[in-house]
């Protein structure tokens, strides 16, 4: 049997002048292109990684003096430029990547991206007439997360790339599962160790049911393929009788339901004195009616007859002599009448 001329994870499958695809790690990979752009092209300045925050902006440097056309493309796109400038002008081939004349008249390729985002991650090559000037690495600085959560509640880890990811717990400390990688997210798929299949799976992101405060821990979503960490979410699941939310809720709940009770019962006892008073009043009303009654006609038929007595015109009427004087004058008045002459 005849030996591999190449080692198994690096098997060339054609050669170009300024590229070469190879069946190898990505890591590898970059590292074979680079060195064949060097024997062939020169010299490469390797910067630094620029890493930024999320949708800030980010510039990529490039320094060369270009009287030709300068270009930016991704390491692994090189027939795909993202901006150009020559002597006239420049030009945004893709919108969100700039390049600025006046820097590039001055041997400034500097690349500006106005929105740097996760999918924006990776490698830059800066060229000159095809003559790679610079590779520089965006980077974007991971996100930090707080996350105060009751038992039973379910946790999501959002995946923020298309990209593969794994998860990686690492505990706080309380007694559950043991530290290390739980899942690994890539596209639709996901694969989770046992102990996590059963409570797992995908929503808007990898969505962990049931949690308890064993779950407590720091969990890291990192790139699979460049491992690099994404984001990081820091864990706390605490029992229902010791979270914080539960207790502020038992003491609000509390307040309210003693200031409300205590509404109510002033309401309650208005209505309640009301109603007693009232049938306290109509138990005296009934019962001064049946033992004061009797007495309270008599009293009221002795005044009527004692004002009856004491009015001075009952007292003409029953007196004889004040008709036999009115009967005199009407006698008196008629005689008068007849003794006059007629005219």
């Amino acid at each position: 049997m005849k030996e591999a001329k190449y080692p198994l994870q690096c098997r060339p499958a054609g050669w170009l002048r300024r590229s070469v695809m190879l069946y190898c790690s990505p890591d590898l990979w970059f590292l074979i292109l680079i060195v064949i752009s060097t024997l062939t092209t020169g010299s490469v300045s390797d910067i630094g990684p620029v890493k930024v925050k999320l949708h800030d902006s980010a510039t990529l440097s490039c320094s060369e003096r270009c009287s030709g056309l300068a270009r930016w493309t991704v390491f692994h796109k090189r027939s795909d430029p993202l901006a150009e400038c020559d002597q006239t002008s420049c030009r945004s081939v893709k919108e969100g990547y700039l390049m600025i004349h006046d820097q590039y008249l001055k041997g400034n390729l500097s690349l500006t991206i106005t929105e740097a985002d996760f999918s924006k991650r990776g490698w830059y090559t800066c060229d000159c007439d095809l003559k790679d000037v610079s590779d520089v690495r965006l980077q974007i600085e991971p996100l930090n997360t707080t996350v105060e959560m009751m038992a039973g509640e379910s946790l999501i880890l959002s995946a923020d790339v298309s990209d593969a990811v794994d998860v990686i717990y690492n505990s706080a400390g309380t007694p559950g599962p043991s530290s290390g990688q739980i899942c690994t997210v890539d596209g639709p798929s996901l694969r989770c160790k046992p102990e996590y299949t059963q409570r797992s799976s995908l929503t808007s992101g990898l969505e962990l049911r049931r949690t308890t405060p064993s779950d407590s821990g720091v969990y890291t979503v990192m790139d699979s393929r460049n491992k690099e960490v994404l984001h990081t979410y820091t864990v706390t699941v605490q029992d229902v009788q010791h979270s914080s939310i539960w207790k502020d809720g038992y003491q609000k709940g509390n307040s309210d339901g003693y200031q409300k009770g205590s509404e109510v019962g002033y309401r309650n006892g208005l209505g309640i004195g009301a109603g007693v008073f009232g049938i306290i009043a109509l138990a005296l009303g009934v019962i001064l009616g049946m033992f004061a009654g009797p007495q309270m006609r008599l009293l009221m038929d002795t005044c009527i007859q004692r004002i009856r007595r004491e009015d001075p015109l009952d007292r003409r009427r029953g007196d004889p002599s004040v008709g036999l004087q009115g009967e005199d004058m009407e006698s008196g008045v008629a005689l008068a009448r007849a003794s006059e002459p007629e005219r």
